[in-house]
């Protein structure tokens, strides 16, 4: 078997059947990668970046076209490493290194698809009978009765487990009330709330998403401190984000200040970047993304983190089939602890996943298809095409994005 091309698929799409997530983002971009063999076997991955700058992926994958295309070789590990060599100048990170991690997937959703059997196998073996899986729930409304109704209606879907925003999102203005320079009292105030709605076994999260916000919205040490001391009580799972990602000695000094642990990495884009935080003790839960940072990555994550006693749980914000990459490098991660989950998704996941993603009893069994998993059919290829300018949450300024 020889690849005899490759190439970018971008569509548009719903970004979630989930109310609370559709009335601040209706429709989202993704960017896929099909590489075509000459025995009519494709394998298909998904980049991150599609969510954040899809134009950018095809210039990346026009560029590597020539390292795959003829290369004496399908091997996932020897094309992943040879293409990063080749961009070693300019795609460690960022939007190169993202669109490389798409196109490692597919390769091993290829080689899973030759070989008959599923990836998270040829990852080094299935480390887990299940996963729980957690409704990652995007802003938190306003006004509170709404985030009630939005915990009610992820148990009722099955969840054990949900994340929500700090601040909360006015959901007929659209606009975002974030916490106050009394963040502490404030965002104790949510999880005391969260906690008796929920009661004692329900997982509750808080993902302070200081990795985007500047100015008075971004928390320093201090004021992360008094925000986690303060929620404290709640037996939080977890608190994402509660820093921006300029200082792992910082991130280092918050975990040892609290007892709620700390969680990050959904902005780093390789293992190494990992191990400069995790070393430093950044994270008491590290957040690889597979479809960022490439699922070879994310497995090596997994086996530092169990190394240092510490644990993982997927980031995932993509499309179906970056889901699907989550899901298979979890379950080869010996240190996965949860699985981040899309709590009502829409067509652009579900059509590309099929029935090959199995949730029961609020957790996730292992994917037993070849490959990934994933169909990325011509059908829906025609039904969403992509359209510019429907990106992410976070606005540029001075540039006007669509919902």
């Amino acid at each position: 078997m020889r690849i005899t091309g490759v190439e970018t698929v971008l569509l548009t799409g719903p970004a979630s059947n989930d109310p609370w997530i559709t009335f601040a983002k209706q429709r989202r971009s993704a960017a896929f990668i099909e590489i075509h063999t000459d025995v009519g076997l494709v394998g298909v991955g998904e980049t991150y970046m599609g969510y954040f700058f899809p134009e950018v992926v095809p210039h990346v994958v026009d560029y590597i076209r020539p390292i795959l295309v003829d290369g004496q070789t399908t091997d996932p590990v020897t094309l992943t490493a040879r293409m990063r060599r080749c961009l070693g100048f300019w795609a460690r990170v960022g939007a190169g290194a993202a669109a490389l991690s798409g196109v490692e997937a597919a390769l091993w959703d290829l080689a899973g698809r030759a070989e008959g059997v599923p990836v998270h196998e040829l990852l080094g073996g299935r480390r887990h009978d299940r996963l729980r899986a957690y409704a990652t729930g995007g802003p938190s409304p306003w006004p509170v009765e709404e985030l009630k109704r939005k915990m009610d209606r992820y148990r009722e879907l099955g969840f054990t487990a949900m994340k929500v925003a700090t601040g909360y999102f006015e959901m007929t203005t659209r606009n975002e009330i974030p916490a106050p320079a009394g963040a502490a009292e404030f965002e104790a105030t949510k999880a005391a709330m969260m906690r008796a709605h929920l009661g004692p076994d329900f997982g509750i999260m808080l993902d302070g998403h200081m990795g985007h916000r500047e100015g008075r919205d971004r928390w320093d040490l201090a004021t992360a401190t008094a925000v986690l001391a303060a929620v404290e009580p709640y037996g939080l799972a977890f608190f994402e984000e509660p820093l921006a990602y300029e200082s792992p000695d910082e991130y280092a000094e918050l975990a040892r200040r609290t007892s709620v642990p700390v969680a990050g990495g959904e902005q780093l884009f390789s293992f190494d970047e990992f191990r400069l935080w995790m070393d430093r003790g950044a994270f008491d839960i590290a957040q690889p993304d597979a479809s960022l940072l490439g699922m070879s990555d994310f497995v090596k994550v997994g086996e530092l983190a169990a190394a240092r006693g510490s644990a993982v749980v997927s980031h995932c914000w993509s499309a179906g089939v970056g889901y699907m990459q989550n899901v298979h490098a979890a379950f080869a991660s010996p240190a996965t602890l949860m699985i981040e989950m899309a709590p009502d998704p829409g067509e652009l996941h579900t059509a590309l996943w099929g029935e090959h993603l199995r949730i029961e009893n609020g957790h996730v069994l292992p994917p037993d298809a070849p490959g990934l998993g994933v169909e990325l059919s011509d059908e829906v290829k025609n039904r969403f095409p992509f359209e510019p300018g429907v990106e992410e949450f976070a606005s540029v300024p001075g540039k006007t994005l669509r919902s």
